[in-house]
């Protein structure tokens, strides 16, 4: 376009595009470039020539000139104002710290001063003669070419250029994932108010086993280790305990003498030996089954008894090593069924009266996304904080949530209305004054499409006009969209 202090914010976006990279990268480093071109002015001022009322200058002349508008610093009246800054700086700076001859210092002035005055040029005005030629050359350019339109329908020929200037280009499939833009088709939803709120994971208690021994003993094995998933009735740790082989010792003799006892029968023994017999076996059975040993495991009397996983899950807890005295209760392993988990969500007390127990969240953890059912709301409010707490109950395929993760929670509340077209408000974006989303056509062309919006419930917006159900429409990467659409109004002309 000619206007050359530009050139400056646009070498490394260039250099991005000879580069190969996405769309994406190349606008925010088109971004950026402005960025670095008033932070180096202003690291020159500050730092290089010590002149701070200079920087105070560039930085309140940059907010002055800026103001709302959004592409305030593309202009060149703002770029220019870096330069006015730099001669200002120099003009004005402390000389004792900068000697300089006179000559030098008037030079490196009158420099700066032209710049800035180039800094308003254009290569239109160096070449007054090639305008006047291209100006006296179009009418017959344009006459030869109406006079071909009129031979071969001259109004059909201007209908299929027009469409050539306004023609967006396609998007294929790899051309959105590498922006980063989603396309969903438009589908009528029941709608009710989200309310957001920070949530964390914690183990389902009523799938937390913890492994105990009831007994002192001492631990002779490992079974397994921390982080393994094991399968229900799956040996964890053996153990070695005095008492237990004591009880053994017990049962063994009560089992035998019971048999012994049966095998004589009623008639031969006396009624007193053999109720003693069923009930001393009996007594040592239970006294086995108290200390943890499986049937297996009573007919051995060396004291050793191995303690198995009641359930499947994962052992999320290790506390012991081999040799170690265990007392009865000491927790060594503890066992967590994963496959579904508490999600523990706070949000503050009035609001959290508005959820019912039975609706349905959505959980966010990162790119997951997951459904939970809420459980619990808690009936005490914290003193602190302030807050209440609402428990979810979230199946966990695929191993994605874990205990102590935080994540996102949004939690409906009141009933869903009825069903209406709704959009992610972070599609919808204003351009040229009207709020408008993006469409995908049958040519795998995007266009923005002015629509008329209804309430805003949660994170997404009721659509009232302009789409229609089924329409394949953007819902991420609608900026990206925008800010190609304004760089071509800015950085193009029109070219017949």
């Amino acid at each position: 376009h000619g206007r050359f202090l530009t050139y400056a914010t646009q070498v490394l976006p260039l250099l991005a595009v000879k580069a190969g990279l996405s769309l994406k990268t190349v606008l925010m480093i088109y971004s950026a470039s402005f960025v670095l071109f008033f932070y180096s002015a202003y690291l020159i001022l500050v730092y290089g020539l010590r002149n701070i009322r200079a920087g105070i200058f560039l930085a309140l002349s940059i907010c002055l000139t800026v103001r709302y508008k959004f592409y305030g610093p593309v202009g060149e009246i703002v770029l220019s104002m870096a330069l006015l800054a730099l001669l200002a700086g120099w003009v004005t700076r402390d000389k004792g710290r900068f000697p300089m001859p006179v000559w030098a210092d008037t030079l490196i002035a009158m420099g700066l001063a032209a710049l800035l005055l180039l800094s308003a040029c254009s290569d239109e005005l160096g070449a007054p003669e090639n305008a006047a030629a291209n100006a006296a050359a179009k009418p017959e350019v344009h006459a030869d070419e109406h006079a071909d339109d009129d031979e071969h329908g001259g109004g059909e020929h201007g209908d299929e250029h027009g469409e050539e200037e306004t023609e967006a280009p396609r998007w294929d499939a790899a051309k959105l994932a590498d922006a980063g833009i989603r396309i969903e088709a438009l589908q009528r939803q029941s709608m009710s108010e989200s309310l957001r709120a920070p949530g964390e994971v914690v183990d389902n208690a009523y799938g937390t086993t913890l492994i105990t021994p009831r007994v002192e003993a001492l631990v002779v094995k490992r079974h397994a280790k921390l982080g393994d998933d094991v399968a229900a009735g799956a040996p964890l740790v053996t153990l070695s305990s005095v008492e237990v082989a004591g009880a053994q010792a017990t049962l063994r003799l009560a089992e035998q003498e019971w048999s012994r006892v049966q095998a004589l029968g009623r008639e031969a023994v006396s009624g007193r030996r053999y109720s003693e017999a069923q009930i001393a076996v009996e007594q040592a059975r239970a006294t086995a089954k108290a200390y943890g040993l499986s049937g297996q495991q009573r007919s051995a009397a060396d004291g050793e008894f191995t303690l198995s996983a009641p359930h499947a899950g994962r052992l999320t807890q290790d506390n012991f090593v081999i040799g170690e005295r265990i007392e009865p209760g000491h927790a060594l392993f503890r066992l967590v069924d994963e496959s579904v988990v508490w999600v523990d969500a706070k949000l503050p007390a009035e609001q959290a009266h508005r959820v019912e127990v039975g609706s349905m969240a959505d959980v966010v953890l990162g790119d997951v996304r997951v459904k939970g059912k809420v459980v619990q709301r808690a009936h005490h409010t914290s003193e602190t904080t302030r807050n209440a707490k609402v428990r979810l109950e979230v199946p966990n395929e695929g191993d994605r949530l874990h205990g102590g993760d935080f994540v996102e929670v949004y939690l409906q509340a009141g009933e869903a209305g009825a069903a209406t077209l709704a959009l992610p408000t972070a599609a919808l974006v204003q351009l040229e004054g009207d709020t408008v989303a993006f469409r995908q056509d049958a040519e795998d062309r995007l266009t923005a499409v002015p629509v008329r919006t209804g309430a805003v419930i949660g994170d997404h917006t009721v659509i009232l006009e302009g789409l229609n159900e089924g329409d394949r429409v953007v819902v991420e990467g609608a900026y990206v969209l925008k800010a190609q659409q304004l760089k071509a109004q800015l950085g193009e002309g029109h070219a017949h």
